[in-house]
């Protein structure tokens, strides 16, 4: 993208800044912006298999957080992400978020004692199960027998033991980092909402919806906790309910935590014009999505927001709204999907240059003085 711009504004001064939400890239953002270390590990993948993760361990070069102790960011996507599925074999019934539980495992082993999980771009739809079964905890169904893995077991779930949890659980801390507010159950709960993109039936949609219902219920009854409404809660299929639950984790925005690790807004200052973007920018971007979170920002300081995705939906107009200037697809300018995946780098570049050329005949950048025009 800096290369396309710099066809169309070849005066720009271009500052690039990695970002995420809770989702794929959350490692990436927060080990680069405090000059961390990423460490790699072979964990159980979403139906089981193994597959290789990973983690950060942060450095000192964001104040935004605090150093004092060992701090470790995870990413849930990287041991139970979506993307670690073959589409025809994508099943919520069956994908579990225990892998995730070996990375917060690994972590508590290298000494972390602060946790920021990111939960975005998740298989599952397990409400936490198989994370917190890989850290000790057991479930039981109707007849005292030990539940297995999957969303298709929440439905099952009588009694839960968190007795083997981990102990050193109980001497650290864990943040969600949101990229999602969608409560646990219900119309714009994590199974009606989610379910379908990770190869959810209509029938399993429902038997998923009633598993996290009676989840929640579970989780009250022994736990004495309500997890069914709190905004963040049906993020990656109920996970950040079961981490509140499970882990007595916080949760925060995961955009707008970065953003302020990354400190965005003090390189906002001065910009022309600024360009975000996602693999598929919709209606739901609108909820926690990182370019939502750069969008609010470019508002208030009334700069031009551009937003890319390999696709835009129709119902995206209404980001208009809250801060995006102008949309640009890649799959509109490539003329199909399998040819801007396949060709994302070229059809990216060709669309910054089109960003840039349509900025300069808008005439809001004054092309020309150098440095100052970002």
């Amino acid at each position: 993208m800096k290369k396309g711009l710099k066809k169309a504004l070849p005066q720009a001064e271009i500052i690039l800044c990695s970002l995420a939400d809770g989702g794929q890239g959350t490692v990436e953002a927060l080990v680069r912006a405090t000059k961390g270390k990423l460490i790699k590990k072979q964990v159980t993948g979403p139906l089981g298999e193994p597959v290789q993760a990973y983690f950060g361990l942060l450095g000192s070069g964001a104040s935004a957080i605090n150093q004092q102790q060992t701090t470790a960011v995870i990413e849930m996507a990287a041991a139970s992400g979506l993307h670690l599925v073959p589409r025809e074999k994508r099943d919520p019934m069956l994908a579990t978020s225990y892998g995730t539980g070996e990375l917060i495992k690994e972590a508590l082993d290298c000494g972390a004692r602060e946790i920021f999980i990111g939960v975005g771009d998740s298989a599952t739809t397990d409400g936490g199960l198989g994370l917190a079964q890989a850290l000790g905890a057991e479930f039981f169904g109707k007849l005292g027998e030990l539940l297995g893995r999957g969303g298709k077991e929440l439905k099952k779930l009588q009694r839960i033991d968190l007795s083997g949890l981990d102990p050193r659980i109980k001497k650290a801390k864990f943040l969600i980092l949101s990229d999602v507010d969608n409560p646990l159950f219900g119309p714009q709960g994590a199974a009606y909402v989610y379910a379908p993109q990770k190869g959810a039936t209509e029938e399993e949609v429902t038997e998923l919806d009633a598993g996290l219902r009676n989840l929640a219920r579970v989780i009250k009854k022994d736990l004495g906790m309500d997890i069914a409404d709190f905004p963040g809660a049906g993020a990656a299929g109920g996970l950040g309910a079961g981490l509140k639950a499970f882990l007595k984790a916080k949760i925060t925005p995961g955009a707008d935590f970065i953003i302020k690790v990354t400190r965005l807004e003090r390189k906002l200052k001065g910009a022309d014009l600024v360009i975000t973007g996602e693999g598929k920018i919709d209606a739901q971007t609108s909820r926690g999505k990182t370019p939502m979170a750069v969008a609010k920002l470019a508002k208030e300081r009334n700069i031009p927001l551009f937003a890319v995705g390999g696709q835009v939906s129709k119902d995206a107009a209404i980001l208009k709204t809250q801060g995006v200037t102008e949309f640009f697809s890649l799959t509109e300018l490539s003329g199909s999907v399998k040819e801007s995946r396949e060709k994302a780098a070229f059809f990216l570049e060709k669309t910054a240059e089109l960003a840039g050329t349509k900025l300069l005949q808008k005439n809001s950048f004054k092309n020309g003085s150098g440095s100052e025009n970002r």
